[in-house]
């Protein structure tokens, strides 16, 4: 998907979290395949992560959502790597939970939502200083933020998790309203059930439920969330802000 000749996403410079595996691995090579400068983390810097980063050129960092330290860190190897600004920045990283409303401990609540709400708002603070018009190489400057349908679908099992995303995307409205007169769009993208590591983890029951009720009756695969990611990373959308797309086979 390209305007004309030129890579929809040709020199800009684009960070992207939860890069290891699974959709954020996905995104961070459909934005390289596009033309982007790609800044990539994984929670632990492995040997394979580094090799496949080492392939294509892209610029890895590690990230631990849940230690103050470590975003800092992070935030400081971007800031090292991309002094001219950045362009993009995709949320993808996050900590799934699975457990039913009584067997749900506080403790694990208290976790979940350091990583998917509180690291996340801490992390996006810092990197939106390296971002606007006057930053980067684009007008167009974007951050992309991973929600889920369980924020939205009342499925048993999935309090801390739902919960979690519920309160991010709510947190994506609120961006969008306050960073919009800064020239940053900010959107989100609901994924229903996709083929990640996740899926395995998830009841079969519960999944089968889900795609039997949803309108295209399939699973999605992590390229198709990130062709919404490239989408909304793009001069496609360049009038699209504080929206949750929901890439979900059609869940009515």
């Amino acid at each position: 998907m390209t305007l004309g000749a030129t890579p929809l996403l040709e020199g800009r410079f684009a960070v992207i979290t939860g890069a290891s595996r699974g959709i954020g691995r996905a995104i961070a090579e459909s934005f390289c395949a596009q033309g982007a400068n790609v800044i990539a983390s994984a929670r632990v810097n492995t040997d394979d992560f580094h090799a496949w980063a080492k392939q294509l050129n892209i610029t890895p960092f590690a990230l631990d959502l849940a230690d103050e330290d470590s975003i800092k860190s992070a935030i400081k190897s971007i800031r090292t790597a991309a002094p001219q600004g950045i362009d993009i920045l995709v949320n993808n990283a996050g900590a799934p939970h699975g457990a039913l409303f009584q067997m749900t401990r506080l403790a694990d609540l208290r976790e979940v939502f350091e990583v998917n709400l509180f690291g996340q708002i801490a992390f996006t603070q810092g990197l939106v200083r390296l971002m606007g018009p006057k930053k980067g190489v684009s007008e167009n400057s974007a951050i992309i933020n991973m929600a889920s349908t369980a924020a939205m679908i009342a499925d048993p099992g999935t309090l801390a998790y739902g919960a979690s995303k519920a309160a991010f995307t709510r947190a994506t409205e609120s961006m969008a309203t306050e960073l919009g007169p800064q020239g940053i769009r900010v959107n989100a993208i609901a994924p229903g059930v996709t083929k990640t590591d996740m899926l395995d983890d998830m009841d079969p029951t519960a999944v089968e439920k889900l795609v039997a009720s949803s309108a295209l009756k399939k699973v999605a695969t992590p390229e198709d969330i990130a062709n919404a990611a490239l989408f909304l990373a793009s001069d496609l959308s360049t009038h699209i802000t504080g929206q949750i797309l929901r890439v979900d086979g059609g869940i009515i």
